[in-house]
């Protein structure tokens, strides 16, 4: 009996302590849960930071800088009228509409409610003071506003532009960031250390002379109600782009962008992300057409498929800059092609067999009207640019290996200015600095410097100047690379590359072009 009770008690006992033990398990996984639960909510209410290496920083003012970089982060601080989208297309911002009336005259009208960031309106009167403030010549977007005669308030959101002739595609120089016209009114807007006030998405909010700070802007028109996922952005200013990348390497900054092709020697590879797009520096081979054995297309075509480009590419810039094959192949909506090396020596050799060539006792000859002619070039290059004259080294070469004797005249640089400027050669290579406009007449218009002349070209580009529906600009432009694939007036060979190069806690969508790097910024954020 005794035994019996003393059982019960000990059963009790271990009910007892197995029921405590549940119920202290429970408490702590809740506990814990909470503390999990708090966790993820502090993790969520953390504010976003993202650091950002400038080197070489003169000032903040977009239209004063001379830090190219500057320019690019200015288009998340300072709204233009338009802005040049992903493909180099073009967008409206400021602006709610644009209209060309005539050859030479535009409209402008704001959007309604746009605010500065202290609250004050927009308006045309903005528009104009930093068009004439452009017009003094102090500015990188001064070349934007040169060909504008005068400006006109018609009201207070809607702006009269006269050009003083007409420029194809005019618009895509109404890219330049908006300044208060009040805020500068008794200021020496040159000398002026002040921080413009933005209408974008973010304004400057502190500074010293190592960074400055960046926070959202309350008053931006945000015309997708878009949800900023970065609070605020730090810059840190450096001395040098090496420092810049030091501090990357180490993990003090998140994000910079360079155009040094080889930038992983600097930093390695891990844990940074990098993306590569197409630069605006483009060179190319301009052929006389006028006259001599290069008026003949064949020979130009031929030509074009006995240079090897990928091989210029490796052996003069170790793979580091892009193949290019049209003049506005940097990303533009308007040329769809992927931009490639036509190299083929037998396609070359037969081109110009087609064509009454033959080649005999080691040259490439044609006789006609019992005149004989030889495919005998002269190629020209400026001495003093070392790498284009191992390009015309490459290029003799080449030619030379399918019997096109190349002689190639290392001038000096006066000379070559002076043979460009008359066009008197035969070929010559030289290069260019894109616009952003897909304007060609530079290229394949009126007194253009290989001296084409294609009446068909020509009509197409005087239809364009006035065409703004994409659908119709795309045809037009299939047909002009048509022509010039047929015709070959140029060689395109190269452009330059650049990068921007970031932490892999960096995410969003990043996609730079030659406009900004801060492309779709809005969907950027640090993990």
């Amino acid at each position: 009996m005794k035994s019996n009770i003393i059982k019960y008690i000990f059963i009790a006992f271990a009910i007892f302590i197995i029921g405590f033990a549940i119920y202290k398990i429970n408490y702590e996984n809740k506990d814990q849960g909470q503390v999990v639960e708090n966790t993820v909510q502090s993790t969520q209410n953390t504010e976003s930071i993202l650091y950002i290496g400038i080197s070489d920083f003169d000032n903040i003012n977009p239209l004063t800088t001379d830090n190219k970089d500057i320019v690019s982060l200015s288009t998340i601080l300072y709204e233009p009228l338009l802005k040049i989208t992903d493909d180099y297309g073009i967008e409206n911002r400021l602006a709610a509409e644009w209209s060309k009336l005539d050859k030479t005259t535009y409209l402008v009208k704001l959007k309604d409610n746009l605010k500065w960031e202290d609250g004050s309106s927009v308006t045309g009167s903005d528009v104009k003071f930093t068009i004439e403030k452009l017009k003094e010549g102090k500015s990188s977007y001064s070349d934007n506003v040169e060909n504008i005669k005068t400006v006109e308030i018609i009201d207070g959101n809607t702006i009269r532009l006269e050009l003083k002739k007409e420029e194809p595609f005019f618009e895509y120089n109404l890219i330049f960031p908006i300044v208060s016209s009040t805020q500068f009114k008794d200021e020496d807007f040159y000398k002026s250390r002040l921080a413009p006030i933005a209408t974008g998405m973010y304004k400057v909010t502190a500074a010293t002379k190592e960074s400055m700070e960046l926070a959202k802007n309350e008053n931006w028109y945000n015309p997708d109600n878009t949800e900023l996922k970065i609070d605020k952005i730090v810059l840190n200013f450096y001395d040098t782009m090496g420092d810049a990348y030091n501090s990357l390497k180490i993990g003090n900054i998140d994000f910079v962008c360079t155009s040094k092709t080889n930038v992983e020697d600097y930093i390695g590879t891990i844990g940074f992300t990098t993306n590569e797009y197409k630069g605006r520096e483009l060179d190319f081979i301009s052929m006389n057409c006028s006259e001599g054995v290069l008026a003949d297309k064949a020979v130009r075509k031929a030509i074009n498929y006995a240079i090897d480009k990928n091989k210029i590419n490796s052996s003069v810039f170790s793979n580091n800059y892009y193949v290019s094959s049209f003049p506005i192949d940097y990303g533009s909506y308007l040329y769809s092609k992927d931009s490639k090396s036509s190299y083929n020596k037998e396609k070359a050799e037969e081109t110009l067999e087609d064509a009454g060539w033959e080649y005999r006792y080691g040259y490439w000859r044609k006789t006609e009207d019992y005149t004989t002619q030889y495919l005998n070039i002269d190629l020209i290059v400026d001495s003093s640019n070392e790498t284009r004259v191992e390009v015309a080294e490459l290029i003799e070469e080449q030619l030379e290996d399918i019997g096109i004797n190349v002689y190639v005249y290392r001038v000096s640089n006066s000379a070559y200015k002076d043979y460009l400027e008359n066009k008197n050669y035969e070929m010559i290579i030289t290069g260019v600095n894109n616009g952003y406009s897909p304007d060609l007449s530079y290229f394949f218009g009126d007194d253009n410097i290989a001296n084409y002349e294609n009446e068909e070209m020509t009509s197409i580009l005087n239809e364009v100047k006035n065409i703004s529906d994409t659908n119709t600009l795309k045809e037009k432009y299939n047909r002009i690379i048509e022509i010039y694939e047929d015709e070959m007036p140029y060689i395109c060979l190269y452009r330059n590359r650049n990068k921007v190069v970031y932490s892999i806690r960096v995410t969003g969508t990043i996609n730079p072009n030659n406009y900004t790097v801060y492309n779709n910024f809005e969907t950027w954020y640090r993990q």
